[in-house]
């Protein structure tokens, strides 16, 4: 994307930038926008779109929340996230209490062990037939504050491709028509990746921007504990680095592990350009490819040192079904996501810093006895419900998203190397990574 400024035009976007950051319009201009040269056409959508987003709630009115979920039972994702709206959450050793009231659901299937209905009784919130219904409250126009959108978890198919087919766009395209017929709009999260199609992550993406409502997504790794507590400072001259999960190879598990490795990848010198091409491997391919050079065994090495829970013993052994995603950017630097089911259950990773010796590597930290891995989620989702701020850019899930529906179509054509010139997603890191302090419970 062009970095070009053209001078009338770049100091009414300016100006435009200052007073929307004042009605909390500035999440429009994250990441991308102030790379784009400023039609007059792209001037007028900003300026209507800021216009629309200052309607969002000020002062001291507690933001009113509309969940959108395929199911509702116990450990599932609705549970993890919806309940902490609910009944507040802890990080470490402090409480917090939920700033956000949870009005209204819409459920999609409903699980044999649902609990949705009971707790509807006990916080006194309604459960309506219809994503229209739920965002409008029965008044016919868009009614709440903000959107939770919990695609995951329910019987929905999964393709040969190996992905499962949660409805995430077609609740997002309800949701965009609700925005459009209401002329407001509110911000939304999306749990994990945006969809598995990546036309309609783009779409979902391209709606955000066109109507100016904040849209947040991702997985709880970037943001859990890290153990060490490694942060990584903006503009690091990284060299190699390398992500490495357990064994769920579905899409879904490896999204995990591409987004843990985005936020520290993101932070490297010049910036996000996006990337230039993916590979899927698998089998005995995983190791010649390492004798290939094609990813780290001293990386792994070091990330595996990390681990809490790591098996002992030969890894080509233990490791039945490998997988490894090889990453190239369109900046020359290169990355690998490892899923290393019967060696590994944890998260792990490693990168080399350019001119130093050492092997920085960390454990992104899951509570596995209450999922509080979701907590600082949670939180930073609540600042966004409340004054738009956003704690990471959605760029990072947006080129998450389109790599991982890249490497499914690379092992869907046999293990082929994809170029993507899809992915030129460029945007900057905040100064300070978001993640969640101390070590965790």
């Amino acid at each position: 994307m062009s970095s070009r400024r053209e001078g009338g035009k770049c100091k009414i976007f300016d100006e435009l930038l200052y007073w929307s950051s004042k009605s909390i319009g500035a999440t429009l201009v994250t990441g991308m926008v102030r790379d784009y040269v400023i039609s007059r056409r792209t001037f007028a959508q900003v300026a209507s779109a800021a216009l629309m987003f200052s309607r969002m709630p000020r002062g001291n009115k507690i933001p009113r929340i509309a969940v959108l979920s395929t199911t509702y039972h116990v450990r599932s994702h609705s549970d993890n996230f919806v309940t902490r709206f609910l009944e507040g959450y802890w990080i470490n050793q402090k409480y917090h209490r939920s700033p956000c009231k949870v009005i209204s659901l819409y459920r999609d299937q409903v699980d044999p062990a649902d609990v949705s209905c009971r707790l509807s009784m006990a916080y006194d919130f309604k459960i309506y037939p219809t994503i229209f219904d739920a965002l409008t409250l029965g008044t016919g126009k868009l009614a709440v504050d903000g959107v939770l959108l919990i695609a995951e978890h329910g019987d929905y198919p999964v393709s040969e491709k190996l992905q499962k087919h949660y409805p995430r766009y077609e609740f997002m395209r309800q949701v965009v028509d609700v925005f459009e017929k209401s002329r407001r709009s509110v911000p939304v999260f999306v749990d994990k990746h945006l969809s598995h199609d990546w036309i309609q992550a783009r779409w979902m993406y391209d709606a955000s921007s066109r109507l100016g409502f904040p849209l947040m997504a991702g997985s709880s790794l970037p943001v859990t504990f890290r153990r060490p507590e490694l942060d990584v400072p903006l503009g690091t001259r990284f060299g190699e680095a390398l992500a490495v999960g357990p064994g769920w190879v579905e899409d879904g598990g490896i999204f995990h592990v591409l987004e843990m490795l985005q936020c520290f990848v993101e932070r490297r010198q010049g910036g996000e350009t996006g990337i230039r091409s993916v590979c899927h491997l698998e089998g005995d391919a995983v190791w010649e490819a390492q004798r290939q050079g094609l990813w780290s065994k001293e990386l792994l090495a070091a990330a595996l040192s990390r681990g809490e829970t790591v098996v002992p013993g030969p890894i080509e052994d233990l490791v039945k079904d490998p997988v490894v995603c090889l990453l190239e950017y369109r900046d020359g630097f290169r990355a690998s996501a490892l899923m290393l089911g019967g060696k590994v259950s944890e998260y792990l990773v490693s990168f080399r810093v350019q001119d130093e010796e050492q092997i920085h590597s960390t454990l992104c930290y899951i509570p596995i006895e209450n999922s509080n891995n979701f907590s600082p989620l949670v939180d930073s989702i609540a600042r966004m419900f409340l004054n738009g701020r956003m704690d990471f850019p959605i760029e990072r899930t947006l080129l998450t998203t389109g790599a991982l529906a890249f490497l499914m179509e690379s092992r869907h054509q046999g293990h082929n190397r994809l170029t993507t010139p899809e992915l030129a997603i460029s945007y900057r890191a905040p100064e300070r990574s978001y993640f969640a302090r101390g070590e965790g419970s």
